[in-house]
């Protein structure tokens, strides 16, 4: 049974105030990593966030910025590199929706989500391997959907985006193998956070219908599988996409 020790590592979470990454930011304090978490602007969930996790408060960082924000994303990855001087694993959570049949979808909310989901994964993974190749190690985990493949009415934007982050980390996969550097997926189903909390009744009634579990997940669900491909453990699995959605 593998017993997850990140001490020593440095670990960053997109997204990880809330929701998802929280779940998977706390996993890796827990085990003894240094996590920088990025946020968007939600300062009300990242203050909470410090209290709660007061305890590792000497190997957590707070960064507010936006991950599609090239230059934003560049500066960090300048500063973050001088003071760290390594980086082991990254993990792509932040992402956004913004609900609406094709048909009626403003173009400001098909490019809001493609430029946070997608882009920011590029944006991220672009300067993440750069540092990473310096210690010749490092894994990149991008938490995508079920939602890639299937596709949900209403949810154009969002399943264009989750598939892009699939062929993104396939291609990324190969770029970097031989640098001892692994990109892979998590693959959430319905998860019970707040990024599903907002449904109406009647619509998250019928998605738990068709989950063949009959319950959504929890995020330690998918922390649990965040850590096992961050551990050495996975060194030889790459490119995959890991699915945690119930049988979905």
């Amino acid at each position: 049974m593998i017993s997850f020790d990140f001490a020593g590592q440095v670990v960053i979470v997109t997204g990880g105030t809330r929701g998802i990454g929280r779940g998977i930011a706390e996993a890796f304090l827990e085990t003894g990593a240094t996590v920088a978490v990025t946020y968007a602007g939600n300062e009300t969930a990242a203050a909470e966030f410090a209290d709660a996790n007061a305890e590792s408060a000497g190997r957590l960082e707070l960064h507010r910025f936006d991950v599609a924000d090239y230059a934003r994303v560049e500066a960090f990855y300048h500063a973050f590199g001088e003071k760290h001087g390594r980086l082991d694993v990254l993990v792509n959570n932040a992402g956004i929706r913004r609900d609406a049949v094709v048909g009626m979808m403003p173009e400001e909310d098909w490019r809001r989500v493609i430029d946070t989901n997608l882009t920011g994964t590029y944006t991220m993974s672009k300067f993440a391997v750069q540092l990473m190749m310096q210690n010749r190690y490092g894994r990149i985990i991008c938490i995508t959907s079920p939602s890639g493949r299937m596709g949900f009415e209403g949810q154009a934007n969002y399943a264009a985006s989750k598939a892009g982050q699939v062929a993104l980390v396939r291609s990324l996969s190969k770029e970097v193998a031989k640098r001892k550097i692994t990109a892979n997926c998590v693959s959430p189903g319905f998860i019970d956070t707040d990024l599903i909390a907002d449904l109406p009744d009647e619509q998250r009634k019928a998605y738990k219908s068709i989950v063949p579990a009959k319950r959504f997940g929890t995020v330690d669900d998918v922390a649990s599988a965040v850590l096992f491909l961050a551990s050495a453990e996975a060194a030889y699995i790459n490119g995959a996409t890991l699915e945690v959605s119930g049988g979905l």
